[in-house]
């Protein structure tokens, strides 16, 4: 006799486990973006052909954290997108408060609050659009 599925394998197909660590890397890699963009917004990157660079590398930059973030998890290949969707979902909640309860996060003055909070939505959507890309079939 199986063992019975937990609450989350039944819904989407991952472990309680996966789950957790999947909340927990999207915390972690928000809070690295959050890190990173507080530190080179100052310096320049959210202004004129930087901006766009900015959010030109984030394609690139994210297929690696992708695929970490599967190998990390264990998660099959056609759990790519709902394992990565998971730790996106986590990581805007958290852009989300911070945003509203500590802006000084992201930065001192209000351009650049909302200049790395729209880095890090851009940052989300790129991600989520390239796991559905890679998610596929597990190979037989």
């Amino acid at each position: 006799m199986s063992e019975p599925k937990s609450f989350m394998q039944s819904r989407i197909g991952l472990t309680t486990k996966q789950t957790l660590a999947l909340a927990i890397i999207g915390a972690v890699l928000w809070f690295a973006a959050a890190v990173l963009l507080r530190t080179i917004g100052p310096n320049g990157a959210f202004q004129g052909n930087r901006h766009i660079l900015l959010y030109a590398l984030t394609i690139p930059a994210t297929v690696p954290f992708i695929w970490l973030v599967q190998k990390l998890v264990g998660l099959a290949n056609n759990r790519i997108a709902i394992g990565y969707s998971l730790a996106t979902a986590t990581a805007l909640l958290l852009d989300g408060i911070a945003v509203a309860w500590f802006p000084a996060l992201y930065g001192g003055d209000l351009p650049q609050v909302t200049n790395s909070a729209a880095a890090i939505l851009w940052g989300a959507g790129v991600g989520m659009v390239l796991a559905f890309i890679m998610n596929r079939e597990p190979t037989t």
